[in-house]
């Protein structure tokens, strides 16, 4: 990592190193609110301490440190793929690095794949320019220069033309990611950014790239050294959230989420609702950008991930890893043995309390409906129009505390589940 301009500091705890920012950048950077809390904040010794001789992770206790303080930035990128599901906790050391290694061997070989097709995959460099024309014919030679590669010959095949020209997308995408942090000063940690999303495009083509993908996966290029490890935690991640992504000519996958948010809203606080249906702002259009990228527009870097641990812990689920690996051997009736029960995140126990394991709510709606519920009396006060409420939102930056909007996430999800219940 490299160190330079100014570092976050928190609570007594010099946190320099982990993700220092550019001078220059200092002013435009919202101030962190995460401190690092002693017997609070899952440590490195806590950490290694969850695990039996053979391997074995105590998430119980591992879950309950994080839902109380985070993890610390040296151990997140490791704690973060068992919050995602890449990892079973109760599988030994021995299973975890035969599984990592055909992990890794799979996503190069992807690597290798996609650079038979576009040599820059894996060059240290990247595209911000078309490499082919959208018809599939090559581009102008004049164009080498600039680009360093080009198609030479004519593209056919529907699959590869589609994934070449979203290359240089990704590519203008990730010069503009996290560009105040030093970590993205070097060309070649760009480069791998670039090369993740493109081999996760290709992978996917029903998805395809979105933008906002970027912010989500550079946490994991920042946490995790191995570029395979990091496409695994980016991929697992994804898992959650690809349906957001998703879009066709006249829908966003994103717009079930904000159906939700407005069911929630209109629940537990009916005036707010039906002010800002006045507005023309009932479709909750203005709370796309938290959900899609989650919330890092609205915290700074480090509060970010802070609250992207919180609400993965919360929302986490045993049976994650074998869903993904394994889903035709997968059990939901675990979860109602109490014994169990304390193995899942405090949000997702709710729901398996009652009884609900199939897909519902997620907490990240809870926290947009949090943030509204903060601003409840100046959006119904100043709002006059959906360009206030944006402004009003707008002012977030910053000023939010990632532990405090969880708190009160939970008690708004407390509150819908009553009034929901009420109603049946």
């Amino acid at each position: 990592m490299i160190c330079c301009g100014f570092m976050w500091k928190s609570g007594g705890e010099d946190l320099q190193g982990f993700y220092p920012v550019r001078s220059e950048c200092q002013a435009d950077v919202p101030r962190t609110r995460f401190k690092s809390r002693a017997g609070k904040t899952l440590s490195a010794r806590k950490w290694h301490a969850a695990f039996t001789e053979d391997g074995h992770l105590d998430m119980e206790r591992v879950l309950r440190r994080i839902q109380r303080g985070g993890i610390h930035p040296s151990i997140k990128g490791e704690v973060w793929e068992f919050l995602l599901g890449g990892y079973d906790p109760d599988s030994t050391f021995e299973e975890r690095n035969k599984l990592r290694n055909h992990r890794r061997e799979q996503y190069y070989g992807w690597k290798e794949e996609c650079r038979n097709m576009v040599p820059l995959v894996g060059s240290g460099k990247f595209v911000t320019m078309a490499v082919v024309a959208e018809d599939g014919q090559p581009l102008e030679e004049s164009s080498v220069e600039d680009q360093g590669w080009l198609v030479k010959t004519a593209i056919t095949d529907k699959r590869v033309l589609q994934w070449m020209l979203v290359l240089s997308q990704i590519g203008l995408d990730v010069v503009r990611t996290d560009r105040y942090l030093c970590f993205y000063e070097s060309e070649s940690n760009q480069a791998r950014l670039w090369d993740i999303l493109s081999i996760y495009t290709w992978l996917n083509p029903d998805i395809g790239y979105v933008q906002g993908m970027n912010d989500i996966c550079s946490p994991m290029i920042i946490l995790l050294e191995d570029e395979a490890d990091a496409f695994w935690c980016f991929e697992r991640a994804m898992r959650r959230l690809r349906e957001n992504f998703r879009t066709t000519a006249t829908s966003m996958g994103v717009q079930t989420q904000l159906g939700m948010l407005s069911q929630v809203i209109k629940t537990v606080d009916p005036r707010l609702h039906q002010h800002l249906e006045d507005l023309d702002g009932g479709e909750y259009l203005f709370a796309i950008r938290m959900l899609m990228v989650l919330f890092r527009r609205e915290f700074s870097f480090l509060d970010a991930l802070y609250l992207w641990e919180l609400m993965w812990a919360m929302e986490y689920n045993p049976n994650k890893f074998a869903l993904y690996e394994e889903p035709q051997n997968i059990n939901n009736s675990s979860g109602h043995d109490p014994r169990l029960l304390k193995q899942y995140g405090k949000f997702e126990r709710k729901y398996i309390k009652n009884g609900q394991n199939e897909q519902h709510n997620t907490l990240a709606v809870f926290v947009v409906a949090s943030v509204l519920e903060t601003k409840n009396k100046r959006l119904l006060k100043e709002a006059k129009g959906l360009d206030d409420v944006v402004q009003i939102l707008g002012g977030i930056a910053g000023n939010l505390d990632a532990r405090k909007a969880c708190k009160e996430a939970l008690k708004i999800h407390e509150k819908f589940l009553k009034k929901a219940n009420n109603k049946q």
